[in-house]
């Protein structure tokens, strides 16, 4: 059904974070997945942020590196989609008559984006430590920017990484086998894709995309995955402005090789037939999708999962 406004006081809600990933301790927003029907979606209120947060590195001791692995790309996501989201100033549909029908996103807005740069900032420099050492203070460090992060996106929004995302974590064909170990720390009794691979296997198409919305923006973003590496080339610099996108999509690239994680979705088992219903499944998520630095629709999303399609 449609969407109705929350009007009830819920009772308490503390989160304990055990991945440092998807800032739920920090937004008002819950992912639905129904399994029998292979769909996924978000709920977004803000009676579900938690009234309570404990937030400490020793509950994820033992997290399995490729979880870290997954939920750190997650983390990296919610910053860069915050960050590069329509301004609050542009969000579609103006002004609600009442606060109860405010969106849940407001789109990238100077609030926002302090805690955006921030969690990026965490991320990048964290993330490869805590999931080759595991040492407490990149682990710690990764928690904050997962915390951070979801400040920023709560607010802002994300866009379309994670439209994508639902239907390809909730649609992967039976007969994918990627975590068939238990060493892997996820379930073996079915095929599934983890949310944050999800969302990172479209992330260099989608930026190198919405790029031409904020060439600034999306090189801001660039720029500092290059420090984080030790980088110098700055394609804006060299090449104009028109190549941010191209820029960012290459630093994410990078990043992804180096935590042994490739783009794309062939990886999962998806051929060109499973293109049209990966489109339909993502074509509902208006909650993420309107909030996208460029418009966009059906033909849109055909080209972009295509090139998702393409990149491995």
């Amino acid at each position: 059904g449609l969407p109705i406004p929350m009007n009830t006081k819920l009772p308490p809600l503390i989160a304990i974070p055990t991945t440092a990933g998807t800032g739920s301790e920090t937004t008002g927003v819950a992912i639905f997945d129904d399994t029998p029907t292979r769909s996924k979606t978000g709920i977004a209120n803000r009676a579900l942020k938690p009234n309570l947060g404990i937030v400490d590195p020793k509950n994820t001791e033992t997290l399995p590196p490729r979880v870290a692995t997954y939920s750190g790309l997650d983390v990296l996501c919610h910053a860069i989609e915050s960050y590069t989201a329509i301004p609050h100033s542009k969000r579609p549909g103006g002004r609600p008559t009442s606060p109860l029908l405010r969106p849940a996103y407001q789109g990238s807005n100077p609030i926002s984006d302090m805690w955006a740069m921030m969690a990026l900032d965490l991320c990048v420099k964290h993330l490869p430590r805590a999931v080759t050492d595991g040492d407490e203070d990149s682990r710690s460090q990764l928690l904050l920017a997962s915390s951070v992060a979801g400040i920023g996106f709560g607010n802002a929004g994300v866009h379309l990484c994670h439209g994508m995302s639902y239907p390809i974590s909730s649609q992967v064909p039976s007969t994918y086998k990627g975590y068939g170990s238990s060493s892997g720390g996820y379930p073996t009794d079915h095929a599934m894709v983890p949310h944050g691979l999800s969302v990172i296997v479209s992330a260099p198409s989608v930026f190198e995309w919405t790029a031409e919305a904020d060439f600034e923006r999306h090189a801001t973003c660039a720029r500092m995955l290059s420090a984080a590496r030790g980088g110098t080339d700055d394609y804006t610099s060299t090449l104009g402005a028109e190549f941010a996108g191209k820029w960012l999509a290459d630093e994410i690239r990078d990043f992804l090789t180096k935590l042994n994680v490739r783009p794309g979705i062939k990886q999962f088992g998806y051929t060109e037939a499973d293109l049209p219903a990966l489109i339909e499944g993502t074509t509902p998520q208006h909650r993420v999708t309107k909030i996208s630095p460029r418009p966009v629709g059906r033909e849109e999303l055909q080209m972009l999962f295509e090139n998702v399609y393409a990149e491995d």
